[in-house]
């Protein structure tokens, strides 16, 4: 199998994203990915983060991006998770990827993600199609007071309708959504 092939096989599961990490774990050495990104086979979008070009781009594409710019520790993080999930009508403007290191975040990202630090428990961390998140349940309590509390309402019903937390989760929350005191500080 050649680097090319390698890496093709590796961005099918990570949204077309390749970190010089990913790769050498695949055997592709540091050295190829970069020869590779200079023929054009690959898109640099951060220090150690690539791009494969000819895979067509998804609706989570953008969301895989930002946290492999963050780095190795990063979980999409609270109103990300829920436009990511489709189940809020949330306008974002930033990508929200939080991190317990912030000091360890390249310094140059693209002005659309928004680096938060915090440390996320095992517990509260959950996958999104292999893109590390925060879990639904913590998204949508990280998100009250910055989401309307209606549609983190209603986003709780559609997880839950959907199958995406249980119906405990879905009852804690939305108890704990209902009785939270604190008006939106943006209408999103």
């Amino acid at each position: 199998m050649t680097y090319r092939q390698a890496l093709r096989d590796l961005a099918y599961d990570t949204h077309g994203v390749v970190t010089l990490a990913d790769a050498r774990e695949s055997g592709v050495p540091a050295s190829a990915v970069r020869q590779l990104a200079q023929r054009g086979f690959l898109e640099r979008l951060g220090t150690g983060v690539y791009r494969v070009q000819e895979l067509p781009r998804g609706p989570l594409d953008d969301f895989a991006e930002a946290v492999a710019l963050v780095g190795r520790d990063a979980v999409l993080a609270d109103e990300a998770v829920l436009a990511a999930h489709d189940l809020a009508q949330v306008n974002l403007r930033r990508i929200k990827v939080a991190t317990p290191t912030p000091s360890r975040v390249r310094r140059r990202l693209p002005p659309t993600i928004e680096v938060v630090r915090r440390r996320v428990a095992a517990s509260d961390r959950d996958d999104i199609d292999g893109i590390p998140a925060m879990s639904i349940p913590a998204a949508l309590l990280a998100s009250t007071g910055r989401v309307m509390r209606e549609r983190l309402l209603e986003a709780a019903h559609r997880a839950r309708a959907r199958g995406l937390i249980s119906r405990a989760d879905a009852e804690r929350v939305t108890r704990a959504i209902a009785r939270s005191s604190r008006a939106p500080s943006v209408a999103s």
